[in-house]
């Protein structure tokens, strides 16, 4: 594989991946780092790639892989830098139109539902209705077969539908 077929094949992916590492880390700069570490990963191992049966399932697997390293050395870093900060915090109040207000919480209560998922469930429930992967991509990416597949995503609609619920009542 060359030059043009990395721009082919891995380059257009490059958004879908972001996507995914931005859900699972939540910090902008994070994702776009992550998506950048697996670029050069994947172009370093060049020699490697015809090895590689479905390019586009070990980016994202590359890119799960690695987000939850770093969400695990964010969450050490954050704590470090919440002991040192909490002295000198200061709030500010900034006013929002309401509806921006409204669709803010909209998206908090949808991602409140998501985090009270299994990791499985929410890595599923992204690649598929976030990302619309099929099945059998997600299957390859998370290593599991379709039908634990569509049981996770089954699993974590009906999941988030009983939280949604509960919160309309």
């Amino acid at each position: 594989m060359n030059s043009d077929i990395f721009n082919q094949s891995v380059l257009p992916l490059k958004d879908k991946l972001y996507r995914l590492a931005l859900s699972i880390v939540r910090n902008r700069t994070e994702a776009e780092d992550i998506v950048q570490d697996v670029f050069l990963k994947i172009w370093s191992k060049q020699d490697e790639w015809e090895l590689i049966d479905n390019m586009e399932a070990y980016c994202y697997r590359s890119i799960k892989n690695l987000s939850f390293d770093r969400l695990e050395s964010m969450a050490a870093r954050s704590a470090e830098k919440y002991n040192a900060e909490t002295e000198n915090m200061m709030f500010v109040d900034t006013k929002n139109p309401h509806s921006a207000f409204v669709e803010k919480e909209q998206i908090d209560i949808i991602y409140k539902c998501i985090e009270k998922l299994s990791e499985n469930q929410k890595m599923v429930f992204q690649l598929r209705e976030i990302e619309g992967m099929s099945y059998k991509d997600i299957a390859q990416s998370l290593n599991m077969s379709e039908e634990l597949v569509k049981i996770s995503l089954y699993r974590a609609r009906k999941k988030i539908k009983e939280l949604l619920e509960e919160l309309n009542k």
